[in-house]
């Protein structure tokens, strides 16, 4: 399935269970909640889209606490999982999609190579989730735009669907 496809599927599915949906984005800047509102009709679903690209922004705007970004960095499963919850308490989203990494060229290391990213994803109700994906460092582009396809998987494997049955509600 394309971006626009699983974009079109959370989007319904959310819709068909009243569910509103807000992003937490850095390394994507913007392109989850472009591809969500890219399609007609998105805001009776799309609540809101938070572009957290500095550290201050986290922190400011998503409530992610300085004491996790100096032990664990940006790029981490506890920023994701903050991100996420901060997205969910600020905004009337039941659903939220977090993504932090390391799109490239630069700015990798041993650690923490470029193409990680970390997910955060908060349903109303149920603990926060997070999960690591490291893809192949084929290019900033590539690499945002499989983030944006991954974070758009988890929602609906959240919302119990599966991109492989086509996603339908």
């Amino acid at each position: 399935m394309s971006n626009n496809d699983l974009a079109n599927a959370l989007l319904q599915v959310c819709q068909k269970r009243g569910i509103m949906l807000a992003t937490a984005e850095s390394c994507t800047g913007g392109m989850i909640i472009a591809a969500l509102t890219d399609i007609a009709g998105s805001s009776a679903v799309v609540d809101r889209g938070f572009i957290t690209y500095s550290n201050e922004a986290k922190m400011d705007m998503l409530g992610v606490s300085a004491a996790t970004l100096d032990a664990h960095g940006a790029v981490s499963r506890e920023t994701a999982i903050e991100m996420a919850k901060g997205a969910l308490d600020r905004s009337h989203a039941g659903l939220t999609l977090a993504v932090t990494g390391i799109a490239g060229p630069g700015g990798g290391s041993a650690e923490k190579p470029v193409g990680l990213v970390w997910f955060g994803l908060a349903l109303a109700g149920r603990p926060v989730v997070a999960e690591r994906k490291l893809f192949a460092d084929k290019g900033r582009d590539f690499i945002r735009r499989e983030t944006v396809r991954h974070a758009l998987e988890l929602g609906l494997r959240a919302l119990g669907q599966h991109q492989s049955d086509g996603a339908t509600p």
